[in-house]
């Protein structure tokens, strides 16, 4: 069996069907990581995404097993689903060798009807989104076409927020979380510092609860989709509740603030991105996954950029410069790593 990637451009990439065969559309964006498709493929922030793996060799180590719990979390994945909606790869190591290996890649993305595509010349897609931006497209199994959606055009974050609030851990702290589509490593690294945490759908309504401090995940899409969530946040502001946003919940930090956000050309989606702290020439080596970020220059007053990027000078956090409100647009809970910032939690909870 064939399967096409069809971009907006026109462009046509004719290659082997494997996976799910239904067809699918959605936008098409790159991530130049090395390992970790399991955690990669269950982010909740590629939701509606069709993603290219830039290197060779996918599936050689298996899928492992989709039971194995830490407590109430996935061991092994960051969301209880294949989040992206669809694969476009170079090479498919049909027989995979891990010891914690229980079926295939083929195997898995076939249960959850994902489809994927081998055989692609990636670097050239991959270099034609660099040069071109972030495209749309669609993966047409077998002549079965369908049309072109703009997933961004959708709030994104209520198909992947938590329906009802969730508890974990049973520390003395309370900490409230809005599940924009959370990865359960931030909850993980956060339970594991013996905290309490409730997460919350995305529109919950955080005036009624009572916590400690406030984080705000991750999660797919435009921000300025989330006006509920972006209004509960700047209510919170005249406060002085320390606050933490990762990833997402810097772009909605911001605009709770009063900044604004603009989407990137192709957004970053790796595990090398290099974030240097401002006033210095510190670096961190970061695992992101995002496709739009905050317009420093609009930061209002007692605003000050925290991080920003080695390669393309873009926004990487942000911070109050007298309360305790901080934010990032790399993932400090790194799954898959590297975990070079997982120290900025330890810097949130100081400010509690």
């Amino acid at each position: 069996m064939t399967t096409k990637l069809i971009l907006e451009d026109g462009s046509v990439f004719t290659g082997k069907t494997f996976g799910g065969s239904k067809s699918t559309s959605g936008e098409v964006v790159f991530n130049t990581g090395m390992v970790g498709y399991p955690e990669s493929f269950t982010d909740p922030s590629y939701k509606g995404q069709i993603l290219i793996l830039t290197y060779p060799l996918i599936g050689n180590y298996g899928v492992p097993s989709l039971a194995s719990k830490d407590g109430p979390l996935g061991m092994n994945f960051e969301s209880d689903r294949i989040q992206i909606s669809g694969l476009v790869i170079s090479e498919y190591s049909v027989n995979f060798s891990h010891w914690e290996g229980e079926l295939s890649l083929d195997d898995w993305l076939k249960k959850a009807d994902i489809p994927a595509v081998s055989g692609i010349d990636t670097r050239l897609l991959t270099q034609k989104l660099r040069e071109q931006g972030s495209m749309l497209g669609k993966l047409v199994v077998q002549q079965n076409d369908v049309e072109m959606v703009d997933p961004n055009a959708r709030n994104l974050v209520a198909q992947v927020s938590a329906s009802q609030p969730v508890c974990y851990g049973e520390g003395k702290k309370r900490l409230l979380l809005i599940d924009c589509g959370c990865k359960f490593n931030i909850i993980r690294s956060l339970v594991q510092r013996g905290f309490s945490v409730k997460t919350v759908p995305w529109d919950w309504d955080i005036s009624k609860e009572q916590f400690d401090g406030l984080v705000i995940s991750n999660g797919p899409g435009s921000p300025k989709m989330v006006s509920t969530t972006i209004e509960n946040v700047r209510k919170l502001l005249k406060q002085d509740v320390p606050i933490f946003g990762i990833c997402l919940g810097n772009q909605i930090l911001a605009l709770a603030a009063g900044a604004d956000t603009y989407k990137m050309k192709y957004g970053h989606r790796s595990q090398n991105q290099p974030c240097l702290l401002v006033g210095s020439k510190r670096c961190f080596i970061t695992s992101q996954n995002h496709g739009y970020a905050v317009d420093e220059k609009t930061l209002p007053e007692n605003w000050e950029p925290w991080f920003f990027n080695g390669n393309d000078g873009t926004n990487e956090g942000i911070r109050h410069r007298t309360k305790p409100f901080i934010s990032v647009q790399f993932h400090p809970e790194a799954n898959p790593g590297p975990v070079d910032t997982g120290f900025l939690f330890d810097e949130f909870i100081s400010t509690l």
